[in-house]
């Protein structure tokens, strides 16, 4: 059976775009911008994008199309003269399948938390229709029902996991494209809808002042390490997706130009997240750089202080769901095709297996991570975090950093043929992308990976 290929250019940059506006935008990147002082870490961020965000995508880009097959075998498929791959590159499509159980055991459990509080502020049980002046209210309803609940957390994680499950047993085209199709508009509208509501509070403008305005001492080592590492979160890179996406792109699209189009638009969420976020945060007199609880905790204050408080939190974490939505079902995809691929498994099976294998063996544990697992810690950290850790840490930037030597080392002509649609397309272009890839793209990886680990 011939492999399917995506409907339009369109409905691919959807899904990619799709694939790259979770949790990593909507939330991880506002709450490193509170904690790296605003305007600063969005210049870099928006720079970085361009010189490692681009390149890395059209890697990826690259090896998905030129084999049409799972992120694993696509690395042994013959080279253009029939020359054979060593099956020891298949390692690396390995570990990006690693890495996307590992970011899917704590990610689907955010959207059971987010659900969470979605169901409570609907029921009246959690109310942002008063102004909330004790910050202690947040974060007792934050205690008694994500970190000491795990059997509410945990039912409504698996909701959570059934929706992604009613879209992923479709397959591919009727299940994610169809989908994508019809969710990608949804968040842009809530996006648009929460930013024009935030621009309006009393105290906004101080907000978009400490977002945009740029305090150059504040680009620091520690900034532009925090900047390169959350690219490679926001564009779900080193984990197989991009890889995945792309072996179902025709033959015809150009890849430089869809790259560039992810990259812009991926840039484009990011900088409008922060716009539904910190004018909020100042309009209430809340400290930015609260952290990584800063939706969770603090938010929920700043929703507390405006008109239809609880109406605007809802639509605000609708979209982080959606978000997440479309960014679970392409994670869980590179599993799927490779399950279905190599095992000659059906498109139910292949995502039953899939499903349950990873909420078993990832999501369960993480459920109970700050419970009954409390006192049970991997390199000195809790299972959830732990999983959060090696995947971004190690598996994501090392299955990238090996992605370029593959490319710039293996694929060599092949790759640049690829990119160039067999040379009829910006030949020039390619071959600075391609040396840009082979020599000085895995240094700027490798100093990741290394302050990852060791920093």
């Amino acid at each position: 059976m011939p492999r399917q290929t995506w409907s339009s250019k369109l409905t691919y940059i959807l899904t990619v775009a799709g694939a790259t506006i979770g949790f990593g935008c909507t939330w991880r990147f506002p709450y490193l911008v509170g904690e790296n002082g605003g305007g600063a870490y969005v210049l870099v961020f928006c720079i970085a994008m361009i010189v490692l965000g681009i390149p890395m995508i059209l890697v990826e880009n690259v090896i998905g199309r030129r084999a049409l097959r799972n992120c694993v075998d696509a690395f042994t498929a013959p080279k253009k003269d029939g020359s054979r791959i060593k099956p020891a590159w298949k390692i690396v499509g390995i570990m990006g399948v690693i890495g996307a159980f590992g970011i899917l055991a704590y990610y689907m459990v955010l959207g059971g938390w987010v659900l969470t509080y979605i169901v409570n502020i609907v029921s009246g049980n959690f109310d942002l229709s008063a102004r909330i002046t004790d910050p202690t209210f947040t974060q007792k309803f934050y205690a008694d029902h994500i970190e000491n609940s795990p059997l509410g957390v945990g039912g409504y994680t698996i909701v959570f996991i059934a929706i992604n499950w009613y879209i992923l047993k479709n397959g591919i085209i009727e299940g994610i494209e169809k989908f994508v199709k019809f969710l990608m508009p949804a968040l842009f509208l809530c996006f648009i809808a929460v930013i024009l509501t935030n621009l309006t509070l009393e105290g906004a403008k101080e907000g978009v002042k400490f977002y945009l305005g740029v305090d150059f001492a504040k680009i620091t080592p520690k900034l532009l390490i925090d900047v390169l590492g959350q690219v490679f979160f926001a564009l779900s890179l080193g984990f197989g997706v991009m890889i995945t996406l792309s072996s179902f792109l025709n033959k015809d699209e150009k890849l430089m130009q869809t790259a560039t189009i992810t990259a812009v638009v991926n840039t484009l969420i990011a900088v409008l997240a922060g716009f539904m976020i910190f004018p909020s945060l100042f309009s209430a007199g809340l400290e930015p750089s609260s952290g990584s609880s800063l939706v969770f905790k603090s938010l929920p204050i700043a929703f507390s202080h405006m008109p239809f408080g609880n109406a605007v939190a809802v639509v605000f974490l609708s979209i982080l769901l959606i978000a997440a939505l479309t960014t679970s079902i392409t994670i869980y995809q590179v599993i799927i095709n490779f399950v279905e691929e190599r095992f000659s498994f059906s498109t139910l099976k292949a995502v039953n297996l899939t499903l349950g294998g990873v909420f078993v063996l990832g999501n369960l544990p993480c459920i109970l991570s700050s419970s009954v697992l409390a006192d049970f810690k991997i390199l000195g950290r809790s299972v959830f975090d732990a999983f959060d850790f090696v995947s971004a840490n190690v598996f994501f930037v090392l299955t990238a950093l090996l992605c370029c030597i593959y490319v710039g080392w293996v694929l060599k002509k092949d790759a640049i043929y690829e990119v160039t649609n067999e040379g009829d397309l910006g030949a020039r272009l390619a071959g600075v992308w391609f040396l840009y890839v082979k020599f000085i793209l895995p240094l700027i990886i490798a100093v990741i990976f290394g302050y990852g680990i060791f920093g």
